[in-house]
């Protein structure tokens, strides 16, 4: 992510998006009528449908919902509702800015995961949009324990600075409040030094046999570049929509909650990855 990133974080073979990749984000408009119409058509239904036939098989396994960079919880608001209708039990991060070190971020994302856990007597399964994903990804490798898999959205997980320039001014922007002394951003350290490069190498770690794993790429994502959203120890799923509109478009959390059923009913993550896309 310019001048602060360090090199690692951007393997040969990767690239951010062109300025003019940008103009594919204005699809969101498109997804979030999409979504509009779906949930007009689920409210109907509702109404139709006898309360006692009303409520869906529940998932054994709980579901976190991770955002992405700058977003919180509120912006997978809307997926949480149509996997909930589809039987899942979703918990919220309670991250209500993705703007902390990512390693600050994954701690007390497994502080949350434990009391899900403990709560739940399952492992869960996570699902995280960009960062989230990223951040997902290695609390998986790290936490087999807690994570029975991950569903990742435009995660650019094998190189975090293959994204538009526009993020860098971000990055940028935190790392300047960091050095005046705000607490709870990302340093210079979490983009640079040792806490970036520990992150990613998490990031990398094999994950174990009984972790399943989705990433869900767009080859129309106008924020990062979709490439780096494929890990060779997942199962890649792709889909046409927007960077931003992955959150919004009932296509997409279709997309998710059937990877989530998949991977639940697995018999082991091997041979969830061996089925193909």
């Amino acid at each position: 992510m310019g001048h602060t990133m360090a090199p690692f974080l951007l393997p040969d073979g990767f690239g951010r998006p062109a300025l003019a990749a940008l103009a594919r984000e204005g699809s969101v408009v498109t997804e979030a009528g999409r979504l509009a119409i779906r949930r007009g058509a689920a409210r109907r239904h509702r109404r139709r449908t006898p309360y006692a036939r009303r409520a869906a098989v529940r998932a054994a396994e709980p579901v976190l919902l991770v955002p992405g960079f700058l977003a919180g919880d509120w912006t997978l608001r809307q997926m949480s509702g149509v996997l909930r209708e589809q039987g899942f039990r979703t918990y919220r991060s309670h991250i209500f800015a993705n703007v902390n070190c990512t390693l600050d971020a994954a701690a007390l994302l497994e502080e949350r995961i434990e009391q899900v856990v403990e709560r739940r007597g399952n492992r869960v399964q996570i699902v995280g949009h960009s960062l989230g994903g990223m951040i997902a990804r290695g609390l998986a490798a790290r936490r087999p324990d807690l994570v029975a898999g991950i569903v990742t959205m435009g995660s650019p997980m094998l190189a975090p600075a293959a994204h538009h320039r526009l993020l860098t001014g971000g990055v940028t922007v935190l790392n300047r409040l960091s050095r005046l002394g705000l607490a709870g951003v990302m340093s210079e350290q979490c983009v640079s030094g040792a806490c970036a490069e520990l992150s990613f190498r998490e990031s990398q770690e094999p994950l174990l046999d009984h972790v399943a794993m989705t990433n869900v790429y767009s080859r129309r994502d106008g924020i990062v570049d979709w490439r780096a959203c494929i890990d060779p120890q997942g199962r890649a799923v792709e889909v046409r929509a927007s960077h931003i509109g992955m959150a919004l478009d009932p296509r997409v959390s279709d997309v998710v909650a059937e990877s989530l059923l998949l991977q639940s009913s697995a018999e082991s993550a091997e041979a969830w990855r061996q089925t193909g896309a």
